[in-house]
């Protein structure tokens, strides 16, 4: 756990990636925190396309929840209104398109974001692993959480068992959420604030936000207004819609 700093509150890490060029890890933004640009790479519209689009927008939302100005960039050839209708549908946020936007806006950082096996540009770069099964009729935020649970350089297997999991375990804290707004709203703990920034700033691990996320929802020690500003917190990076329920009958 990262140490207290001299006021008492916990400091957390510089976001970092692992640059799948050299296997060293990097920091994903200049100390001065200006403009980051994200660039994605596809070609075509099928999930291992999605997946790498994913990474791009789990990566733009924690450099921005670390304060960095950021410029998101889609570079994709072929099918690219398919692929960005299903982004959408899967709370991906837009992408201008790299065709339209020049060559820079004097951005003080480039990171790319591309599919394993494929070249790697002039940059430090994140490669995204296939993904192997059918995907047709999963619910999208499900979809959503079943690929995010993989790190992004595993391979991510769609069988009708991953996905059934995914679904329940989204019901579940959604249902959970709503339940927890219900009681007067308590602070984020320190531990669970300090547990989740310390894991998407670890080259982005969400496996570790969502482990984190398990152990506020099963605590017993918690209480469940803090319990639902934990949720609330993870979702501005995980984007599962978690607070979809609130104020829905009981």
């Amino acid at each position: 756990m990262t140490a207290p700093g001299p006021s008492g509150a916990y400091a957390h890490p510089v976001l970092r990636i692992t640059d799948a060029r050299t296997g060293e890890s990097v920091e994903a933004a200049p100390a001065r925190r200006g403009l980051t640009r994200v660039e994605a790479h596809t070609t075509g519209a099928d999930t291992g396309a999605l997946r790498v689009l994913l990474v791009a927008d789990l990566l733009v939302r924690a450099l921005e929840l670390g304060g960095t100005p950021v410029w998101s960039v889609l570079t994709c050839e072929g099918r690219r209104a398919e692929l960005e209708a299903r982004a959408a549908a899967l709370g991906i946020h837009p992408f201008e398109d790299s065709r339209e936007v020049g060559s820079g806006l004097g951005e003080a950082q480039v990171l790319h974001v591309v599919a394993q096996g494929t070249a790697t540009p002039d940059g430090p770069t994140l490669a995204v692993a296939p993904v192997h099964g059918a995907s047709e009729g999963a619910e999208p935020a499900a979809l959503r959480l079943a690929l995010l649970a993989r790190h992004r350089t595993a391979p991510a297997v769609l069988d009708p068992a991953v996905l059934d999991e995914a679904h329940a375990t989204l019901a579940r804290w959604r249902g959970r959420v709503a339940a927890w707004a219900r009681q007067p709203s308590r602070p984020i703990p320190d531990e669970a604030r300090v547990r989740l920034r310390t894991a998407w700033e670890d080259d982005l691990d969400v496996s570790a936000v969502l482990d984190t996320l398990t152990w506020v929802e099963t605590s017993p020690d918690l209480p469940d207004g803090a319990r639902f500003e934990t949720y609330a917190y993870a979702d501005r990076l995980l984007g599962l819609e978690l607070t979809r329920d609130l104020g829905a009958p009981a």
